[in-house]
């Protein structure tokens, strides 16, 4: 049987809370990275990505990320667009939502309970969580298939509002 220090236990829930309470609101995407276990970089959504995540006190998350160099599509309303047409966008795009959970001071969970990715549907998105000013810095800090190699990832957003 381990003991449990319910003095650290309090401040560990405070620092969840804390952690959680900066998430809430709007964030651009500013970069996103992926870095293989060789240290090749490479730009999934481009160089120029754009996207948006969305934390609220209710304790739900959004994000829509894409590349930034996504052509239009060759017809004005989406049913009408041809099949590779949308299989193109689709390839340049992310987007999933569902409800989030700090599990400690530097870890969040997303409960993915829509998304784009159909596998995603029913699992975990764990990022790691980093604040520097008015950034937010979230990551894949465990190898992943990524991109064609094992990376992990990181993705800068700037706060909106």
């Amino acid at each position: 049987m381990t003991a449990t220090n319910p003095a650290a236990e309090r401040d560990d829930g405070a620092a969840r809370d804390e952690v959680r309470m900066r998430l809430f609101g709007a964030w651009q995407l500013v970069s996103y990275t992926a870095t293989s276990v060789d240290g090749e970089v490479v730009h999934p959504l481009g160089r120029s990505p754009f996207g948006l995540i969305l934390y609220t006190p209710e304790g739900y998350m959004s994000a829509q990320l894409g590349r930034g160099d996504r052509p239009p599509l060759g017809a004005a309303r989406l049913e009408d667009a041809a099949a590779e047409d949308l299989a193109r966008a689709a390839t340049g795009y992310v987007a999933y939502g569902g409800p989030f959970e700090v599990v400690d001071p530097h870890t969040v969970e997303h409960h993915v309970t829509t998304s784009l990715f159909p596998n995603w549907i029913g699992k975990k998105q764990v990022r790691s969580v980093e604040f520097a000013g008015s950034f937010l810095r979230l990551g894949v800090t465990t190898p992943t298939r990524l991109w064609g190699a094992e990376r992990t990832a990181e993705l800068t957003w700037s706060r909106l509002v």
